[in-house]
C-alpha cells in the first residue's frame, strides 16, 4: 500500500503493538462506555474483555492481513483486510480520535480501492448505521448491499460475480 500523504505509511501488525491497539480499541468504544455508570476499572475490564473476544474473531478470517497505520512512524489507526477471489473486504479501518476527519481514512480507502482495482474485485465493509464514517463511505461510492440491522453491508464497484 502507498498512500497520497507521504507521511502515512503501513506496517504489519505485531505482538508489541498489542498495548496501542487496546488504546486504539478502548477510543471506539469511548462515547457508548459514557452512557453507562460504571466506574473507570468496570470499563476497563469491559473494554480488555471485548478487545480479546474481537481479536479471536479477526484472527479467524482466512486470507487476511493486519497493518497498523503510521503517521510520521507514530501509530495512529489500523486497516484490516480480508482477500477474497471477488471481494477486498475492510475487516476494519479505525483511527485514534485526534487523526479522524482529517482525510486519513480517505487516503487508506483510496488505496484499498487500487489495490482492489488491480485485481478487478469489490470493496466490502460492514459499518454500524450510527457510525460517522458511514458518510464518507457514501461519498467515496458503497452503497448498501444488505441491512443487517445494526449493521450495514456496503460494496463499491469491482468485478463481482
Amino acid at each position: 500500500m502507498h498512500f497520497a500523504n507521504p507521511r502515512l505509511t503501513r506496517r504489519a501488525i505485531a505482538p508489541s503493538d498489542e498495548d496501542f491497539l487496546l488504546r486504539l480499541y478502548a477510543s471506539t468504544r469511548e462515547e457508548e462506555l459514557k452512557l453507562t455508570d460504571w466506574d473507570e476499572e468496570e470499563r476497563q475490564r469491559f473494554v480488555r474483555m471485548q478487545f480479546a473476544a474481537q481479536q479471536c474473531a479477526y484472527n479467524s478470517y482466512p486470507n487476511a492481513a493486519f497493518f497498523l497505520l503510521l503517521l510520521d512512524g507514530e501509530p495512529i489507526g489500523r486497516v484490516y483486510l480480508q482477500d477474497r477471489e471477488t471481494t477486498l473486504s475492510i475487516v476494519d479501518l479505525s483511527l485514534l480520535p485526534a487523526w479522524r476527519g482529517q482525510g486519513i481514512g480517505g487516503d487508506v480507502l483510496k488505496e484499498v480501492f487500487s489495490r482492489a482495482g488491480v485485481r478487478q474485485q469489490a470493496v466490502r465493509i460492514h459499518v454500524e448505521k450510527l457510525n460517522p464514517a458511514l458518510r464518507l463511505y457514501q461519498r467515496l461510492g458503497f452503497r448498501l448491499l444488505e441491512d443487517k440491522g445494526v449493521y450495514l453491508l456496503l460494496e463499491r464497484g469491482g468485478g463481482r460475480a
